[in-house]
């Protein structure tokens, strides 16, 4: 039994931020319920797509919830949704402020259906601020934030986060608040709302580095550190079998077991390096010369050997084929396999983190468009085939496929 069991999610979010935290509360056991148009939502074909016609990313994070059409642009839809309102907990979208359907998603509208419900928005800029109603993507957030600045290498031009963390990290904050307000709505009796944004995540995730202390404190606006650390030295190594290894010098303990393994016992005590702060910043050049030297000669499995025996913080930068096979992995149960109607069987990245009593779980594979409607429409809402029908007919939900 989930944690969430009995907990009823209404996701009416898109692409991966929203997807993301529906995808978690899922995996914790609530009953998940993604409304979407007719033809589906943009998500499942945006890009990437496999055999069926559906984007890959949305087989991961559209697991663990079922399926059901609405059209939200008509007045019984509306009304529809409404009665799901009734029968819910939660309310997830990631609509921008201002976009159509918008007015009836409001907090203040949904809780005069119910005073319990929580409204959880997640857009790019939140729901108040003068650029509130811009469209924004993960790469966007970055951009804005400051972020982007520091990815790559003094010179180059900015470079972006292939993995798109604004959208992840913003979904989980926005199941955090769900969560939350959960807690806080068994003294009360009261739901709330969570408004949650791509910006908002980019800028706190960005600023939990100290830039803008840096700014303040020392007049530094430090940009493009390469494969070096913000704080301490980092750097990344070809080796002599032409492998790439990453090496972190992170502290100042570790620090000295790492030039000692180097065999630069000189490099421990020198005042150019032996204290992890401005100075030794400034000088990762020389050590990226003497790390580079020790690392061309050896092969990367003595590298990590001879690393990982004295706990410096190390590793092969991985190929995804030996990702699929690392034994971490497995140990970790990361992957779990699925089958897909549209694909087979396919790998999913397992619930992120372990729990001793109620373990978090991929309870379902991404479900087709309006796959339970039927469940949720004759089910929850006590609706008659005849009825079920006539919706149809009207084109209020999507007819099944012949």
């Amino acid at each position: 039994m989930g944690a969430l069991e009995g907990i009823r999610v209404l996701d009416l979010s898109r692409f991966q931020s929203g997807p993301v935290c529906g995808m978690m509360l899922g995996d914790m056991g609530a009953e998940v319920i993604r409304v979407e148009e007719l033809d589906g939502a943009p998500d499942r074909h945006w890009g990437l797509t496999g055999p069926d016609g559906e984007t890959l990313s949305y087989k991961v994070a559209g697991r663990s919830r079922k399926a059901m059409t609405l059209k939200f642009n008509s007045e019984e839809g509306k009304e529809i949704f409404r009665e799901l309102v009734k029968k819910a907990d939660v309310v997830l979208h990631n609509f921008t402020p201002g976009a159509p359907f918008t007015e009836e998603l409001k907090y203040d509208v949904l809780k005069k259906l119910n005073e319990k419900i929580i409204v959880a928005a997640i857009s790019g800029f939140g729901q108040n601020g003068p650029d509130r109603e811009l469209v924004c993507f993960d790469h966007v957030a970055q951009a804005r934030s400051g972020s982007l600045l520091l990815t790559g290498f003094p010179g180059d031009p900015p470079l972006k986060a292939t993995i798109t963390s604004n959208d992840m990290m913003t979904g989980l904050f926005a199941a955090i608040g769900i969560l939350t307000a959960l807690y806080e709505r068994q003294r009360t009796g009261v739901g709330q709302f969570i408004d949650a944004s791509l910006f908002d995540t980019s800028f706190f995730c960005s600023q939990l580095m100290g830039a803008l202390i840096l700014y303040d404190v020392y007049g530094e606006v430090r940009i493009q550190v390469g494969n070096l650390g913000f704080h301490a030295y980092i750097g990344i190594f070809e080796t002599m079998d032409k492998e790439w290894v990453l090496i972190s010098g992170a502290t100042n303990n570790i620090w000295r077991r790492l030039a000692r393994s180097i065999g630069r016992e000189d490099m421990v005590s020198d005042p150019r390096f032996a204290k992890n702060d401005m100075v030794r910043f400034e000088n990762a050049k020389l050590i990226d010369v003497a790390i580079g030297e020790w690392a061309g000669q050896k092969t990367a499995e003595d590298i990590i050997k001879t690393l990982q025996a004295v706990r410096v913080p190390c590793s092969i930068v991985n190929t995804i084929d030996r990702l699929k096979k690392d034994p971490q992995v497995e140990a970790r149960e990361m992957i779990q396999y699925v089958e897909d109607p549209g694909v087979g069987t396919i790998p999913l990245p397992n619930f992120p983190f372990k729990m001793s009593r109620t373990p978090g779980a991929i309870t379902s594979r991404a479900p087709l468009v309006g796959e339970h409607d039927e469940e949720i429409y004759c089910g929850l809402l006590g609706y008659s085939e005849s009825k079920l029908e006539e919706l149809r007919n009207k084109g209020i939900i999507k007819k099944p496929e012949k």
